[in-house]
C-alpha cells in the first residue's frame, strides 16, 4: 500500500511541475532571443529626457514599415503596479529611404472599451533613432502604470512614431492585453508551486497514517467470547468441541462439584 501511494504522489508531482517548467522554459528562451537582438541594435538611437506630447497626432503607418513588440523576461506579460517596465520595439524598414524615429508613447484601456481612458503613459522620445533602408533597429521602452491601479486585465496600445523624408507616420506595435499585479504581491510562480507541493505532501502523509490505523485496528479485532460457569471459552471453540468426549468429562466434573 505505501508503495502504491508513493507512485501515486510521484505523478502527481510531475503534473504538478509540468506547467512551471514549460513556464520556465519559454521564460529561458525568450530571453536569449531579446538578448541578442540587443546586442544587434544596441548602438542605434539615443534615448532623450524630454517628453513631448504626440496625442492630438493622428498619422498613417508608412509603407514598407513593420514593428514588433517584445516583453524581455516577461512572456506572460505581467506588470506590477507602481514599477517601470520594459518592452522593446522593433522596426524593419523595408522602404527606399531611412526613417527616424521621434517616440515611442503608450495608453492603457479597458479591456471592453477602447474609448474608455485609463491612463496615458509617459512618451519616451529619441534624438539619434535612425533607421537606414533594408536595416531593423530595437528601440527600448520602459514605462510604469500607477500604483493605485487595481489588479486585473486590461489593454495596452503602443504607438511609435517616425519621419521619411520630414513626413510625419506612426505605427502600432502592441495592442492587447497586459496582466497588471500589485506591486510586492505573497503569490508568485514560485510561492504556489511551494504551496501546492506542501499541500500533496501534508495529503499524501494523512492518506500514509489513515492506512496505518486501519491495519492495527484489523489486527487487534478478535472473535466474541462467551462464559461458561466461571471460565471464558471462544464461542466458536464451544461448537467444534460439542458432543466430543472432552465436553463430556466437563459435564461430569461439574455434576461432582454439585
Amino acid at each position: 500500500m505505501e508503495t502504491k501511494a508513493i507512485r501515486v504522489f510521484l505523478f502527481a508531482l510531475l503534473l504538478i511541475a509540468a506547467p512551471f517548467l514549460q513556464v520556465a522554459r519559454g521564460q529561458s528562451d525568450s530571453e536569449v532571443d531579446t538578448s541578442e537582438t540587443v546586442e544587434e541594435s544596441s548602438d542605434l538611437g539615443i534615448v532623450g529626457e524630454d517628453v513631448q506630447d504626440f496625442g492630438d497626432g493622428n498619422f498613417s503607418p508608412a509603407p514598407g514599415v513593420d514593428t514588433i513588440c517584445v516583453f524581455p523576461k516577461n512572456s506572460a506579460k505581467s506588470v506590477n503596479a507602481g514599477e517601470e517596465t520594459e518592452l522593446l520595439v522593433g522596426l524593419k524598414n523595408d522602404g527606399e529611404s531611412s526613417l527616424n524615429v521621434i517616440a515611442i508613447k503608450a495608453s492603457v484601456h479597458l479591456p471592453f472599451d477602447h474609448n474608455l481612458l485609463v491612463q496615458n503613459l509617459t512618451a519616451q522620445t529619441f534624438n539619434n533613432g535612425s533607421v537606414p533602408a533594408s536595416a531593423q533597429a530595437t528601440f527600448p521602452y520602459i514605462f510604469a502604470v500607477s500604483k493605485f491601479l487595481q489588479p486585473g486585465t486590461f489593454d495596452l496600445v503602443g504607438t511609435v512614431y517616425y519621419e521619411i523624408d520630414q513626413q510625419p507616420y506612426q505605427s502600432t506595435f502592441y495592442n492587447g492585453t497586459i496582466e497588471v499585479v500589485e506591486a510586492g504581491a505573497f503569490l508568485s510562480i514560485e510561492s504556489v508551486f511551494l504551496v501546492t507541493l506542501g499541500f500533496a505532501l501534508l495529503v499524501l502523509l494523512g492518506l500514509w497514517i489513515h492506512g496505518q490505523i486501519q491495519h492495527l485496528s484489523k489486527k487487534t479485532k478478535r472473535a466474541p467470547k462467551v462464559e461458561v460457569g466461571t471460565r471464558a471459552t471462544d464461542a466458536s471453540m464451544d461448537e467444534w468441541l460439542q458432543g466430543t468426549a472432552y465436553t463430556q468429562s466437563l459435564n461430569k466434573s461439574s455434576k461432582k462439584k454439585k
